[in-house]
């Protein structure tokens, strides 16, 4: 008999469509960084703000997650909490584009939906 450990923050917090994937992957192959940084600051008339930025650099204390054989997202361990079980999309609506974020924890969004707000246990 053998005994395992979950840890919640080495499983995989969020998750992407199929959609956003490829388009993420197009960035990171067109700039040659390392992956994608999902972070959350304090920001905006709600609170948090999610942001999604090229890795260029890896902080050694970031959880790695490869999203594919293309694509590495880099997290911080702090905001897992904020974004657990957040799903993200790439929408194309006509010439415009966007990521959504649909987060399970949000408890409000702002009315132009740049930010949301969390209650915090």
């Amino acid at each position: 008999m053998s005994v395992s450990t979950f840890d919640p923050n080495k499983s995989m917090p969020v998750t992407f469509t199929d959609t956003a994937i490829k388009h993420l992957e197009q960035q990171v192959e067109q700039q040659d960084a390392v992956g994608i940084q999902f972070e959350v600051k304090e920001s905006g008339c709600s609170g948090f703000k999610y942001l999604l930025e090229l890795a260029f650099e890896v902080n050694d204390q970031d959880l790695k997650f490869s999203l594919s054989e293309k694509l590495n997202l880099y997290i911080s361990p702090k905001v897992v909490p904020l974004i657990r079980g957040t799903n993200v999309d790439y929408i194309r609506e006509g010439l415009n584009f966007r990521l959504e974020f649909n987060n399970p924890n949000a408890t409000a969004i702002c009315g132009c939906g740049e930010s949301f707000t969390v209650e915090q246990q």
